[in-house]
Order: structure tokens, then C-alpha cells, then sequence
């Protein structure tokens, strides 16, 4: 069964392409750790709710845009095997001297156990 690790954070705006060239270096860990796929998403139509949405999730200001993303993984434990190795793969130059373009602090990320996965159509 797969296992998801998802992630929804603020990036300033005009940090778009920063963030880019810092995911596709930096995502790459994840894909030689073990990682089926990994999807980056810049916000392009986020609702205003009443009592939370994204924005207010991550406390983005007018200047961010919400990104959502997530890896994918063949199973727990081959997650759980890469972040047992997270202190280690930190030193990696692929991370160590890619600094984030965004506030690390505000965002929210978590690993999720899928439940109903229909097949893509292809």
C-alpha cells in the first residue's frame, strides 16, 4: 500500500521560480531515498473560507502564494526508513546548500495512509 507525505506552505510570490529550481534539486533526495513520485503545486485558485482555508492554514500574506505537495512512497516503511535517515541526508549539498525561499516555520506537512485510490485513466 503506498504511503503519502504531504505538505502546504507560503512562499513569497515572487520567490516562484526560487522555489522551483529549489524543489527540483532538493525533491531529488526524496527519489534516490526511495520516493515514487514527488508533485509540487503553486496555488492557483484558493477559496477564502469563513473559519480556515490554505492561507489562513500557513498565515500567508497577500505577497505568498500556498503551495501544496506531496511525496509519494511504495509503502510506510520505506518512508519511514528515509526519515530515520534525515539527520544524514540534511548534510546532503542537495539540501545543506539549497536554502529554502520560503518561512520553513509556517509550513504544515504530515504522512497520510491512502484509503480509496481509484486507477488513473490511462
Amino acid at each position: 500500500m503506498p504511503y503519502i507525505d504531504g505538505y502546504v506552505l507560503a512562499v513569497p510570490t515572487a520567490n516562484k521560480d526560487k522555489f522551483i529550481a529549489h524543489a527540483n534539486l532538493g525533491d531529488s533526495v526524496f527519489m534516490d531515498n526511495g520516493a515514487t513520485r514527488v508533485i509540487e503545486c503553486w496555488g492557483d485558485e484558493i477559496s477564502t473560507g469563513s473559519l480556515t482555508d490554505f492561507r489562513k492554514a500557513v498565515q500567508a500574506t497577500d505577497d505568498e502564494t500556498v503551495v501544496f505537495s506531496w511525496v509519494e512512497w511504495p509503502d510506510k516503511a520505506t518512508r519511514d526508513a528515509c526519515m530515520a535517515r534525515m539527520a544524514d541526508l540534511m548534510k546532503d549539498p542537495r539540501w545543506a546548500d539549497n536554502p529554502m525561499p520560503f518561512d520553513g516555520k509556517r509550513m504544515i506537512y504530515g504522512g497520510f495512509a491512502p484509503v480509496v485510490e481509484l486507477p488513473s485513466a490511462s
